[in-house]
């Protein structure tokens, strides 16, 4: 009796522990039956939310997912705009599951790495072709936020962004049923879906994107280096102006110095002929007059100085003078320099 009831009690225990789970904050559940997705006599999928719940043990297995907004970094890639100018933006994704029972099967049991494979290729496309309709001052400008909005508006609806704007599914929408009396109005708004779901979209994944971002825009390194190149040009282009308005600023400074050196030397020149012009007026009258008071002696000094210039040590020249010549008289016996006076 008493080995039953501790087998009893070991069975229920088995029991008990392969039925009930529990679900943390942050997550949600489905409960798969052989591998399908558990669902209500509406043909929605059952959702659980956090807390503890039960299940059939070894036929239904619990999947829980995570219903958190997640953030997907995408690599920078290259974007063609409006103007067939190519930039290289880095971008990242805020997403998080709208449909559960959608998401599992879209991504092969709810796969987080298969599901950002599946929005990076949608969302490259949609923004490529936003960046299409664009040009680079619109994108980099106040145009962006309208841009990601577009983005998003076009990935959760499958449309493009002016579709996207005016879509609204407010017709025929049905409530997910829930297996816990735990879950409140609020929650049974969050997972509402509309019958009719676009294949283009997010939501025939089970996701919504919640916000697109561009983190940096840059120009292709072959652009970039030549607008470098083309700065340089302006830049060295600029400088060659200055050097040349230089040159010339010198030119003009070094004419004006030389014509100042040119005129003060004329100017002093001409003060200097005048002043010599004067002297020599004043040496020719003082010997008119010294020749006046005394003219032999004025003879004798001119005869003089020429006798030294003509008879220098070394000077070398041959002079054929006549004894008879008046130059000579002053080298002669003062008797004969007294008859020739007289």
């Amino acid at each position: 009796m008493i080995r039953n009831f501790f087998s009893f009690v070991i069975c229920v225990i088995v029991i008990l522990f392969f039925s009930l789970f529990t679900i943390e904050e942050g997550h949600k559940g489905i409960i798969l039956r052989f591998g399908k997705v558990l669902r209500d006599a509406d043909n929605n999928s059952l959702i659980y939310n956090p807390g503890l719940h039960i299940k059939i043990p070894f036929i239904e297995t619990i999947k829980i997912l995570d219903s958190r907004i997640q953030t997907m970094d995408n690599q920078a890639d290259r974007f063609v705009t409006m103007e067939k100018k190519d930039l290289i933006i880095d971008s990242y994704v805020k997403w998080r599951i709208s449909d559960l029972s959608r998401y599992y099967l879209a991504t092969g049991g709810g796969d987080i790495s298969q599901a950002e494979v599946l929005i990076k290729r949608k969302f490259s496309d949609r923004l490529r072709s936003e960046l299409g309709r664009l040009n680079v001052q619109g994108i980099v400008t106040d145009s962006r936020n309208k841009l990601m909005t577009d983005v998003r508006a076009s990935l959760n609806h499958g449309t493009s962004g002016e579709e996207a704007s005016g879509f609204r599914c407010n017709n025929d929408i049905k409530k997910f049923h829930f297996h816990s009396k735990n879950y409140d109005s609020s929650m049974q708004e969050q997972y509402r879906v509309s019958d009719l779901v676009n294949p283009n979209s997010m939501a025939a994944l089970g996701i919504e994107i919640v916000d697109v971002r561009i983190k940096q825009i840059n120009l292709p390194t072959e652009v970039s280096d030549a607008i470098y190149q083309r700065m340089r040009a302006e830049r060295d282009a600029v400088a060659r102006r200055h050097r040349s308005q230089g040159r010339e600023e010198a030119e003009k400074l070094r004419a004006t110095a030389d014509y100042e050196v040119t005129r003060t030397l004329a100017e002093a020149k001409r003060q200097s002929l005048i002043i010599r012009g004067e002297a020599d007026a004043e040496t020719a009258k003082l010997y008119a007059t010294t020749f006046n008071e005394d003219p032999s002696f004025y003879a004798l000094v001119r005869t003089l100085r020429a006798y030294e210039n003509s008879f220098k040590k070394n000077n070398n020249d041959l002079m054929v003078l006549s004894a008879e010549t008046d130059f000579l008289r002053f080298m002669k016996s003062p008797k004969s320099t007294t008859g020739l006076n007289n």
